[in-house]
């Protein structure tokens, strides 16, 4: 996964007056000015945002060389953000940003690498990149080289690297890494097997919003996995990630309609869950849907 954020300053405590000292900077050919000011025309600081203008402003630090103009040039250029979509184009920024040590930048450009998004796909260069930002303490980063490591990706195999880096970007609260680590555990891949602290994992992620660990701590209600089984829960977490469109969860919460487990029969509801979570390929999904089918046909 990619960061998507601007690297910027810290906030003043007068925009008015910041962006008074940031323009005169910037006329005067200075790159931070001009990267700043390129921030609050991005963000709306201050300002009416004009991603225009903060493409602008980005590039002509960029070009004199500041690092984290650069990175924003990159972000721009990845997501469409006031100039034409290019995908090579956000690369070669990054690798720009990459090469001055940019974490965020190292990060995304890994995950070009990993990708294939604007360079050649190259995992083992992906994880180089991912290792010098996760050596920086980028949560993001150490969260990519630990999924590298679970599934083959760029290094051999190795659950014990892999839940070591998860274990790295867990402590600073990253969701992914939470919820990655909670599956080391519940799995005993690289760590003990341990349920309880698969499910209070699942928790942090959860709460966080992460639609996948919403799906893994409904499964632990359900199952009773590191936690008291209580099927209502496991419906309530089910639910929050089918809002997320979770195709796993939707298709989990349609069993439960199916089935009463925690709420009401509404074979109508289980049926649209279904519905939507085969429409995004999941193939239990679609099992359920011909078994609701042979058996209405039976009635018929």
């Amino acid at each position: 996964m990619e960061r998507n954020y601007l690297d910027a300053d810290g906030v003043p405590d007068d925009w008015a007056k910041a962006i008074e000292c940031y323009r005169q900077a910037a006329e005067q050919g200075d790159a931070r000015g001009q990267r700043r000011l390129g921030c609050c025309y991005y963000a709306g600081n201050g300002i009416a945002k004009d991603f225009t203008k903060a493409v602008e402003l980005f590039c002509k630090a960029a070009e004199q060389g500041d690092a984290h103009a650069q990175y924003n040039l990159g972000l721009c250029y990845d997501k469409g953000i006031g100039v034409t979509r290019d995908s090579k184009k956000a690369a070669d920024w990054f690798l720009k940003a990459a090469e001055q040590g940019i974490a965020n930048a190292q990060n995304n450009l890994g995950y070009c690498y990993n990708t294939g998004k604007g360079v050649a796909k190259d995992l083992v260069k992906a994880v180089e990149w991912y290792r010098k930002a996760a050596e920086q303490g980028d949560a993001g980063a150490q969260c990519n080289l630990g999924v590298c490591y679970a599934q083959d990706m760029g290094v051999p195999v190795n659950f014990k690297k892999a839940a070591e880096w998860f274990h790295k970007a867990a402590r600073q609260e990253y969701a992914r890494a939470q919820n990655c680590l909670g599956m080391c555990y519940a799995a005993g891949s690289g760590v003990p097997k341990n349920a309880a602290m698969a499910a209070e994992l699942f928790n942090k992620a959860a709460e966080q919003g992460h639609s996948h660990a919403q799906n893994n701590l409904g499964r632990c209600y359900a199952e009773g996995f590191g936690v008291t089984k209580d099927l209502a829960k496991a419906v309530e977490w089910y639910r929050k990630a089918t809002e997320q469109g979770n195709a796993n969860a939707q298709c989990r919460l349609g069993v439960c309609y199916a089935q009463g487990a925690g709420i009401l029969v509404d074979f109508v509801k289980a049926e649209d869950l279904f519905r939507k979570a085969a429409k995004q390929g999941d193939p239990d999904a679609r099992r359920a849907l011909n078994l609701m089918s042979n058996e209405q046909n039976a009635y018929n």
